[in-house]
């Protein structure tokens, strides 16, 4: 419905920003303060740019994925095999963003690649039969072109492998969307459930972002204190920009630093890197402290990155399957489901929408398989799932439309196409990729917590839930990560599904929140089960107006023709109350 105001004004002559300070104004009544809501249209420019923004901040989680692969795939040092999956990665991330964004939850939530998928792809790749071979000597000759193909075979064979676990994985994903299975779990799902999943989302990454904070503590805490002095510090600061408007050149305030904290922060830090760089302040040699913070240690990259590589499905061969994959992926799907859920509540909560409905949960993780699917056929070596840390960046920059993520898909599918381009951001030093961490996944943590203000925290039943299921999330994956081998049922592939399960952190905290939170006896006024549902829950109002940012564009008249459609427990019509309004017209 502010879509429609904004609409309303601006062809009334009035500045832009005037109806978003209506917009401001009635965001800080619901408890969020918002420049730009789910349904508002943002100027085109604005939403390039923001667009560019979450381009920027998924950046770093998408290109780890085939970086971490790339020595399980054996091309460790193959720059160019390096660049043509990125660019594969980032075009099937587009794609999966614009059908999300569209069809799926229509939430402003990112699709890319998934860590989830990471621990079963490095569980099969480590699989006897799938070890790299040994280096040739140089003596014989390793770098003739015979070699060179025989290298390139080595590490398709196992990408494709990798492409048809995911392939037939991923139909379990769309299954428990399409079915209705996952809003049927859901209504038996509360805050004690969903606050340790979201929690952990960003506590498990603590080792990530401290190991590349580390490599200069300096340099993170710079990008940290930027990001702050951006988002929090100069958030009400409204810097003077011009426009050109009826004939007339205008002057209006705008909040620059609000809407760009994250990439002013980490474009600041980048430039002072590059600078000490050229200087010769940091070390030249890569044990010395320091040394990552250069941003001409991965130079060969971009010059060895072709100009354009088109991704294509079936690029790297016909995929291939077998059952200890399949199995072993499918922990994979089960987790990174479970991890989406939690992030569906986020993203509504941080951009100001209401609570998603079932259906769209529904759809949602339905989308996220077919997303999967895609993946599998392009081949990127991982999945699509929802990115916390552009989640987070809502809650930061304030800005909650879905046309901004669309434009990020689109920027995505267009720049993977550079490859080039995309090699650019590899100079990017990891402390500074380190201290956007620590924002990042701290306020991810924080979306969790906050989820605790509907049950009665002074009950030592949600008490004991709540710090056992988070302490179990962060315990259990640590033990089974420094006890490899330790299970051995004399079933391969059972070993896999349980391994891969116990080192999910989200999946142990809301499974052992969903199942004490169901089994240990209370009240719902004591669980925050009426007010969950009120305000988070799963219940459906009479006012369409409410929930309709969830609807599928511009299929309401056909959804309402036929009412076999019902039925089905992902479109919006599935279980549907008329409106009042649709009362008073009949």
């Amino acid at each position: 419905m502010h879509g429609v105001l904004l609409q309303d004004k601006d062809s009334d002559g009035e500045p832009q920003l005037e109806p978003h300070k209506v917009q401001r104004e009635e965001s800080e009544d619901a408890g969020v303060d918002l420049v730009y809501a789910l349904n508002d249209r943002p100027p085109w420019y604005l939403c390039i740019l923001l667009g560019f923004q979450h381009y920027v901040l998924a950046f770093g989680g998408i290109i780890a994925v085939p970086l971490i692969l790339a020595e399980p795939l054996c091309i460790k040092d193959n720059n160019v095999a390096k660049s043509q999956l990125i660019s594969t990665i980032f075009f099937v991330s587009g794609l999966a963003t614009l059908l999300q964004t569209t069809v799926g939850t229509r939430l402003p939530i990112l699709q890319g690649g998934t860590f989830s998928f990471i621990t079963p792809t490095l569980a099969i790749l480590a699989l006897p039969k799938w070890k790299c071979p040994e280096p040739l000597d140089p003596l014989t000759g390793a770098a003739t072109n015979g070699t060179q193909h025989h290298d390139d075979e080595v590490w398709m064979s196992r990408m494709r492998e990798i492409q048809g676990a995911i392939l037939v994985s991923s139909l379990l994903q769309i299954f428990l969307g399409f079915s209705g299975l996952v809003g049927f779990v859901l209504k038996y799902i509360g805050p004690l459930a969903i606050a340790p999943t979201i929690n952990l989302i960003g506590l498990s990454l603590f080792i990530e972002a401290g190991k590349k904070s580390g490599g200069h503590w300096g340099i993170a805490a710079l990008t940290v204190c930027l990001i702050l002095l951006f988002s929090q510090y100069l958030s009400k600061v409204d810097v003077p920009m011009i426009t050109y408007k009826d004939k007339k050149w205008k002057v209006f305030q705008y909040p620059l630093f609000k809407l760009f904290s994250a990439l002013f922060g980490m474009c600041g830090a980048w430039l002072l890197c590059f600078l000490l760089t050229v200087s010769q302040v940091f070390p030249s040699k890569p044990e010395e402290y320091g040394y990552s913070a250069r941003t001409d240690i991965s130079l060969d990259a971009v010059s060895n990155s072709p100009w354009f590589h088109v991704p294509y499905p079936g690029q790297w061969g016909l995929p291939t399957v077998s059952v200890s994959s399949v199995l072993g992926m499918m922990a994979g799907v089960l987790a990174s489901t479970m991890e989406s859920i939690g992030d569906y509540y986020a993203c509504a909560r941080l951009s100001g929408a209401p609570p998603p409905p079932t259906h769209a949960i529904n759809r949602g993780i339905a989308v996220e398989g077919i997303g999967c699917i895609l993946a599998g056929l392009w081949g990127t070596g991982n999945g699509t799932t929802s990115y916390s840390q552009n989640i987070a960046a809502l809650g930061i920059t304030k800005v909650g439309s879905r046309l901004v993520l669309q434009a990020t898909g689109l920027l995505m599918i267009v720049l993977g196409i550079f490859g080039k381009f995309g090699a650019v951001f590899i100079t990017i030093p990891d402390p500074v990729i380190g201290g956007m961490f620590l924002v990042m996944f701290g306020m991810i943590a924080a979306v969790g917590i906050s989820n605790l203000q509907y049950v009665d925290l002074n009950s030592s039943r949600n008490l004991l839930i709540l710090g056992f299921s988070t302490f179990s999330g962060l315990v259990l994956p640590t033990w089974f990560h420094s006890n490899p081998g330790i299970i051995n049922t004399g079933v391969k592939e059972l070993d896999q599904v349980i391994v891969v399960l116990f080192t999910t952190h989200m999946f142990i905290g809301g499974f052992f929140g969903f199942v004490l939170d169901n089994t240990i006896p209370g009240t719902d006024k004591e669980r925050g089960i009426k007010k969950w549902r009120d305000s988070v829950g799963l219940v459906l109002t009479d006012d369409c107006s409410d929930v309709s940012c969830y609807d599928i564009p511009l299929c309401g008249g056909v959804l309402r023709r036929f009412p076999m459609l019902q039925l089905l427990p992902f479109l919006p019509s599935y279980k549907h109350r008329p409106c009042s309004s649709d009362k008073e017209q009949i």
